[in-house]
Parts: C-alpha cells; sequence; structure tokens
C-alpha cells in the first residue's frame, strides 16, 4: 500500500490556498490599515487584493494543470475540472468589478473575503470525487452565498431573501447528506468510481432509487430547477448586486461541473431510461422532468416580471431547464456543450447584473421601466447591456447563440427525438425541441428589457450616468468575451 501523497495534495490545493490567504490578507489590512477610511477606499483595496489573489489562483491551476487522481482520488485534476476551475475563478474577478460599479456596504473588505472563501468551495467542488469532499465544498459555497445573499444590513428585503435561501438550504443539505449516507451503504464507499463500479454489477434497488430521489432533490435546488426554484426569485431580488451576480454565475458552473460528475462516473450505470413504451427507474426520467418543468416555469413566468431582478432569477431557471439538457447529453456527447453554455451563461448574467449595479448606485434600478433612455444616460451601459441580453436569448453571432446551438444539435443528434444517452433511452431530442420553443417565448420579454434601455426616452430629469472606470472596463472586458466566444466557439469547445 503506497503512503498518502501530502505533497501532491498540497500542489493540487495551491489555488484553493491562494485564495484563502488572500482572505486572509483582505481581512488583516482593512483591521490594521484601512478602518479609518472611507467604504470607498476599503473597497478599492479588498476588491484589488481579492483579485491579484485569483490571478495567482488561475496561475497556480493552470501550473497544476491536469494532474490525474490527486491523494487516492479524493481530487481529480482532469480537463473538465481544470476549466471549471479556471472558469469560476474568472467569473470571480468579474464579480469583483461588479463590486466596483455600486455603493459600497458596510463592511466591505469582509464581504470581498467571504466571496473568496466562496469560490474556494466553488474550485472545490469542480475537482471533488468522494461524497465527503463533495458535501463540504458545496456547504463551504453554501454558507458563504447565505451570508453574502443576506449582507445588506439596510435592506429588509436582503434579510428575507438570506432567510428563504438559508431555509431551503439546509433542507436541501440535509436531503443531500442522507441521499449519500444510502449511496455509502449500498457500495461500502465513497469514490465515485467505485460506487459507478459496484452499482454496475446489480439492479437498482428500491433504497438505491431513495437515495436518488434525495440527491436530485438537493442539486434540484442547487440548480433553482423547478420546482424546486422558489428562493431564487427573493434572493435575487434582495441579494446586493454582486452576490446575485456571483449566485447566477459560479455557483451554477460550479455546481453542475458536480453534478455531472456525480451522475455519469458515480452513477451512470443506473440512469434508467424513458420511452413511449416504458419506464426504467433511474435518475434519467427525473433530471428530464425537472428540465421540462424549469423551461415551462421559467420561461412563462417571466413573462409577468416588471422587477429586472426577478426577470433575471426566472430566466435563470428556464436556463438551468436547458442546462438540465446538457447534463443529461453529457455521458454521450461530453461535458465540453455544457460547459461552454454555463461559462458564457455566467458572463451574460454577470454583465447584466454590473449594468444593473451601477444604476443603483446612481438613483437605483429595480422595475424594468427604471432602464427608460439608458441610450442616452450612458450610450456604454446601453451598448453592453444590448450584448448581455442579446446572448441571454441566444443570438448569433454571440456566444449564447453557440451555447445553445450545441447543446441542441447533440441532444437532436443522440437518437434523434427519443435520444440515446449513454446506453439509456430517453426523450432528450423531445426536451431540446421544447426548449428551441421557449425561446421564442424568452426572446420576447428580453425584447420587453432592450426596448426600455434603446427605445423608450429617459424619465423627466433623469441625469446621465456616471460609469466608474473598473465597472467600465469589467463591462466591456464582459462584452468583448462574449463576441470573440461567439466568433471562435471552438476555443472552448476543442479543450476537452
Amino acid at each position: 500500500m503506497n503512503p498518502p501523497d501530502y505533497a501532491g495534495l498540497a500542489r493540487a490545493l495551491l489555488p484553493e490556498a491562494a485564495l484563502v490567504l488572500g482572505a486572509l490578507l483582505v481581512l488583516g489590512l482593512d483591521l490594521l490599515f484601512f478602518r479609518k477610511h472611507s467604504r470607498e477606499s476599503r473597497l478599492r483595496s479588498a476588491v484589488a487584493i481579492g483579485a491579484l489573489a485569483v490571478v495567482a489562483a488561475i496561475g497556480l491551476n493552470l501550473r497544476v494543470g491536469d494532474a490525474g487522481s490527486v491523494f487516492g482520488g479524493v481530487l481529480v485534476l482532469d480537463p473538465l475540472a481544470v476549466a471549471a476551475r479556471v472558469g469560476v475563478l474568472l467569473l470571480t474577478l468579474l464579480t469583483f468589478g461588479v463590486a466596483t460599479g455600486t455603493a459600497p456596504l458596510r463592511h466591505p473588505a469582509e464581504y470581498i473575503a467571504i466571496i473568496l472563501f466562496a469560490t474556494v468551495g466553488f474550485t472545490l467542488m469542480a475537482a471533488a470525487q468522494q461524497l465527503l469532499l463533495v458535501f463540504l465544498a458545496l456547504e463551504l459555497a453554501s454558507l458563504s452565498l447565505y451570508v453574502l445573499v443576506g449582507f445588506d444590513h439596510a435592506r429588509p428585503e436582503s434579510a428575507e431573501a438570506a432567510l428563504k435561501y438559508f431555509l431551503f438550504g439546509g433542507m436541501s443539505a440535509a436531503f443531500l447528506l442522507f441521499g449519500f449516507s444510502l449511496l455509502y451503504g449500498l457500495t461500502g464507499s465513497i469514490d465515485l468510481p467505485a460506487i459507478g463500479a459496484v452499482l454496475a454489477k446489480h439492479d437498482p434497488q428500491p433504497l438505491l432509487l431513495v437515495a436518488l430521489t434525495m440527491v436530485l432533490v438537493a442539486f434540484g435546488f442547487k440548480a433553482a430547477a423547478a420546482p424546486f426554484h422558489l428562493w431564487a426569485p427573493d434572493a435575487y431580488q434582495g441579494a446586493p448586486t454582486p452576490s446575485a451576480a456571483l449566485l447566477a454565475s459560479g455557483s451554477k458552473l460550479a455546481g453542475l461541473t458536480l453534478f455531472v460528475r456525480l451522475l455519469w462516473p458515480g452513477l451512470g450505470s443506473v440512469a434508467g431510461h424513458i420511452n413511449p413504451k416504458y419506464i426504467s427507474p433511474g435518475w434519467l426520467p427525473v433530471v428530464v422532468l425537472l428540465a421540462v418543468a424549469s423551461l415551462l416555469v421559467g420561461n412563462f413566468a417571466a413573462l409577468a416580471q416588471t422587477n429586472i431582478r426577478r426577470l433575471l432569477a426566472y430566466s435563470a431557471i428556464a436556463h438551468a431547464g436547458v442546462m438540465l439538457v446538457g447534463v443529461m447529453i453529457a455521458g454521450s456527447a461530453g461535458f465540453a456543450p455544457l460547459f461552454y453554455y454555463a461559462a458564457t451563461y455566467g458572463i451574460s448574467t454577470v454583465g447584466a447584473f454590473g449594468v444593473i449595479a451601477v444604476l443603483e448606485g446612481r438613483g437605483g434600478c429595480q422595475r424594468i421601466t427604471d432602464l427608460a433612455g439608458l441610450h442616452r444616460r450612458s450610450p456604454l451601459l446601453a451598448g453592453c447591456l444590448l450584448v448581455f441580453v442579446l446572448s441571454l436569448a441566444g443570438i448569433p453571432p454571440l456566444a449564447g447563440f453557440f451555447g445553445k446551438f450545441y447543446i441542441f444539435a447533440d441532444a437532436l443528434s443522440i437518437g434523434g427525438a427519443t435520444g440515446e444517452i449513454g446506453g439509456a433511452t430517453g426523450p432528450v431530442g423531445r426536451v431540446a425541441v421544447l426548449a428551441i420553443l421557449l425561446s421564442a417565448v424568452a426572446f420576447y420579454y428580453y425584447l420587453a428589457v432592450l426596448k426600455q434601455a434603446l427605445v423608450a426616452p429617459p424619465a423627466e430629469g433623469a441625469a446621465p450616468v456616471r460609469v466608474p472606470l473598473a465597472a467600465a472596463l469589467t463591462l466591456v472586458v464582459a462584452a468583448v468575451l462574449l463576441v470573440l466566444l461567439g466568433l471562435f466557439p471552438t476555443v472552448l469547445i476543442n479543450g476537452f
């Protein structure tokens, strides 16, 4: 028996170490040197230190690279983990840029430090390969997000959103831990490859179906998939804008990476199948139902929204339905289409929240009508918002179009309307057709946003909007990334 490779584990965790060190530096330097400065100055200093920590983590992640299984399989550094970690870190950088555009909170250094701790949870989620580490990483990220959502003490909506998010999150954690305990009892292992090998030798047992139900309920909450979505609109509306941006972007990318790794390498042999003749028990039929429900609830509920944040929340639920299609085809088509979609969706969402953050810091932006006349008040914000919204709507040549194209094309090509998924037959093609049809509904409510920003006249007395330099650079970089990734999508697609 080989001794534990602690040196290999330390190398693999260098990016996380950089983030933790950055968070401690943010807190320590603020306490020692910046406590008596203005909130704006403290926020700028904290963002600068946090950004350096994230850049260092990106460099260390690329240096460690594709190291394979680490410390007996506790972590796995494959191309998927490396790409997801870099993606999460880049989305965190964009979130820092969004934070510079909004009014500073009461404790700016603590806020930035908690964002870094949440990012540690995201990066661990991307590489976790044992159930224990999966749960610990997920809860580290979740606990950080609970605090971030309720960080704005001056707004009752923030406290209400945090309470709802915490209550739903605590229940989902209980479901997940119970499901994991059943999986361990059935297989005698917490390693995902070992669990997959044991389950492949036996027919599904009733207790296994209970475990799958528990796990899918928990991940349905984490992905804000209907019918486990009820926390999302309130959390998006009440949270500070950078918190909402991180919740909608980095959290989703890391969670989907973990979900795919759990379902296919770990539970792929018990996917089950569904077709017009019969249904075989497994997780695939449940994911199909979650995807259909998310597409219907997200798109049609978004039509009735007048609050821009709640519209983005229901839009996120609809996008979760498309991402679940990517989860279903990952066993045959690979993770590349889903990663491309989740990463570009994250950039678009952070950018949209960035525009909201700048407007909130200079007069407020809650209702969709608050965007009226943005093309006159700030052409830069209006142009960036145009790119973000059109990418979310899936309009070419932006990255959002190719994200949907790759997922739908693979879904329709894998067995057509019935869908041959890793040996399990399911109606993935039909779900893809439904998603394509509902894209017309999505285009309608996205156009309502653009109509206010680009066509409607500004309200009487509306002043021009001054965009802080850091926020302006963040929004321009995000918009340029969406254009470049749309023109050259193979940069990400061929990276796996």
